[in-house]
């Protein structure tokens, strides 16, 4: 165990309602258009591809409520693009709270905590998602494609997850082997089938365990599966579904899903 002192770090993300807009990287983004008045120079200046920053302006544009970056196209100029003044706003809004940010960060490194492990959790428990499932992983191997890649990440009891996520979201969350990663699994998304020599699925993720909960509802029933070393998996099924299976308590089971119903992300 190391014993190296802890080096605090942390990043800022703003929000508009309960929508988040973007943290460093995407006001970078729009401080570059500022100076620059260009889509395509302020992508290069960021280190963001020409489309990534068309996506990012598009999402800040529609979570802000408001215009954020105006395009103007044509003219002997070929068209350019500039900051509209809510835009400016938040930029020099960005710049006092990481200012403020850094003082934080810097006076908390003098106190010596030393509990990195104790502040990472903290971060993940804290963590919001409509997805019933979080479960936190390892990537243990990034298979690239021409516009997916396939992410394996182990989680505990030694399952792997696979997750196919766009090529950009990869570099995005900036994944690698042995980084760590949680995934988001919505429960409708998870089958339950019973093991057998007979079972063939297509479904990348099989994930056996036991029934450990079945709480029934009026139409559907939520069937809580233990896969081991104190991780679980929900999953939403039809009543009759459950009845078919004959699911009680102890039963073990396979946990289904696909790949593409698997999201990532990382605690910043």
């Amino acid at each position: 165990m190391t014993t190296s002192p802890l080096e605090l770090g942390g990043s800022i993300w703003l929000r508009a309602g309960s929508q988040t807009l973007g943290g460093k990287s995407r006001i970078d983004l729009l401080t570059q258009i500022g100076l620059t008045g260009s889509i395509s120079a302020a992508a290069r200046a960021v280190g963001m591809s020409y489309k990534g920053a068309w996506d990012a302006i598009d999402a800040m544009n529609n979570l802000a409520g408001e215009a954020l970056v105006l395009r103007a196209t044509g003219g002997k100029g070929g068209g350019g693009a500039h900051l509209t003044a809510r835009a400016e706003q938040l930029i020099a809004t960005f710049q006092i709270l990481e200012a403020e940010h850094r003082r934080v960060m810097e006076h908390l490194a003098q106190t010596n905590l030393n509990a990195p492990n104790d502040l990472n959790l903290m971060k993940r428990i804290m963590l919001k998602t409509s997805a019933r499932n979080k479960l936190l992983g390892t990537v243990s191997a990034i298979r690239t494609g021409a516009v997916n890649d396939e992410i394996t990440l182990r989680i505990a009891g030694g399952h792997d997850i696979v997750a196919t996520i766009t090529r950009e979201s990869t570099a995005d969350l900036d994944l690698a082997v042995g980084s760590e990663a949680i995934a988001l699994i919505k429960a409708p998304s998870v089958m339950i089938a019973l093991p057998g020599e007979g079972l063939r699925l297509s479904a990348r993720n099989q994930l056996a365990g036991m029934v450990a909960d079945i709480r029934p509802g009026a139409v559907n029933s939520e069937v809580i599966v233990d896969i081991g070393n104190g991780a679980s998996l929900a999953a939403i099924i039809t009543q009759d579904s459950a009845q078919a299976l004959e699911l009680v308590r102890g039963v073990r089971v396979v946990a289904v899903f696909d790949a593409s119903n698997v999201i990532l992300g990382v605690v910043a």
